[in-house]
């Protein structure tokens, strides 16, 4: 039996693992839950799961939370502090890593120097310090897996192939909801419209970067250190069926596709149970009443944010740091009303010009940064300085 930690369990991916867990008991148990301040599902998963140990987002949700749970004899804690125990608890044997953003970075590197085997769907702890987090990882000799549909996608299309042999990794993207939408009429799209994404549910600030595409750019990063390839062997199609969740082309010509239904159960699923594959009684890919699958590049006039998220990693060091951050940064503001969707590139943009490039040498040289790019980011929105 497996015994699992879950960062981010009243999220999407949280939620998806506790679903594998309750379909498999035989398989894995839960030791550790996190959350923020969805404190009401975090208590329904707790009656249900018996965790030893929860954390939530601060002390007065900790307080809150533990008014519901006399009987349940699980401890409560929170903060960064608490998420560090979550990941690191003795008992565990795997850690879901599943909170967005830059938040993760630090839980995740402890669960790694603790050495646990990490389930890897927080893309931002690989962008922001992937060259720490994979030599943590080597030294300890911790797996990291991969949870995002299309990593998960190559990992087992290069599976039994040679590194040597591949030619380029290709991300495949549905384009998000504004894929056609007239150029001119970008300016005007709602959160509402932006939060529509036409396969997968997600949390808010994954899909506003669905839309953009600079959910691909962080998948582009991630790639870059999950994989060990070269950026210029990193290539995103455009592909609105969702049905091919990536690729890896060869030297020979051949392409290794892995293709499903776009259910983020599978992907999390062969990352818990790895190198097994678990019945998930989904329902089978019709090939008859799929239709036409179709690909195209990127438009880099509709999707900017893809092209910063490829400077990013070409500059390196610091700079995918400002990157993640001035996006969490310009999306809340998105989703708060106060920035258009067309803004979001236009900041980012304009922090990373602004940002001068630090070697990375520690965890303190990635914090600085991220700390900086937020300030930075949240001054241009307040003071209207980037138009």
């Amino acid at each position: 039996m497996k015994r699992l930690a879950i960062l981010g369990s009243t999220g999407s991916i949280g939620v998806n693992t506790l679903h594998i867990v309750r379909q498999f008991p035989e398989y894995f148990k839960v030791i550790s839950l996190s959350a923020g301040r969805n404190i009401q599902l975090l208590k329904e998963q707790v009656h249900e799961f018996r965790p030893k140990l929860i954390s939530v987002l601060n002390q007065e949700l900790r307080e809150e939370i533990q008014k519901d749970l006399p009987r349940e004899g699980v401890e409560v804690v929170h903060g960064v502090e608490g998420l560090i125990r979550v990941a690191t608890h003795p008992e565990v044997d795997q850690v879901v890593s599943a909170i967005v953003g830059a938040v993760g970075l630090i839980p995740t590197l402890s669960a790694i120097k603790s050495k646990k085997s990490i389930a890897l769907a927080n893309k931002e702890s690989l962008v922001m310090a992937g060259k720490i987090l994979m030599e943590e990882a080597r030294a300890r000799n911790v797996q990291i897996l991969p949870v995002d549909s299309e990593h998960s996608a190559i990992f087992q299309s290069l599976l039994g192939h040679q590194k040597k042999d591949i030619q380029r990794l290709i991300l495949t993207a549905s384009g998000g909801p504004f894929l056609h939408l007239p150029l001119s009429k970008l300016r005007e799209v709602t959160v509402k419209e932006a939060l529509n994404h036409p396969h997968w549910e997600m949390g808010k600030k994954i899909t506003i970067d669905s839309a953009s595409l600079m959910n691909k750019g962080l998948e582009v990063i991630e790639a870059y250190w999950l994989f060990d390839v070269p950026v210029e062997k990193i290539t995103v199609q455009i592909h609105p069926q969702s049905i091919i969740h990536s690729m890896v082309e060869y030297i020979d010509g051949s392409i290794i596709s892995q293709m499903g239904i776009p259910d983020m159960r599978i992907p999390i699923s062969y990352a818990l149970s790895y190198p097994e594959r678990l019945n998930l009684q989904l329902p089978p890919l019709d090939f008859s009443q799929m239709g036409g699958l179709t690909f195209m590049p990127p438009d880099p006039e509709r999707f900017p944010c893809l092209s910063l998220a490829y400077r990013s990693i070409e500059i390196g060091e610091t700079m995918p740091t400002v990157l993640n951050a001035a996006n969490e940064v310009a999306v809340h503001a998105f989703l708060e009303g106060t920035i258009r969707f067309t803004d979001l590139p236009l900041i980012i943009q304009r922090v990373m010009e602004e940002h001068e490039v630090r070697t990375v040498r520690t965890i303190e040289d990635i914090l600085r940064a991220d700390q900086w790019s937020r300030e930075r980011t949240k001054n241009l929105i307040e003071g209207r300085k980037w138009c």
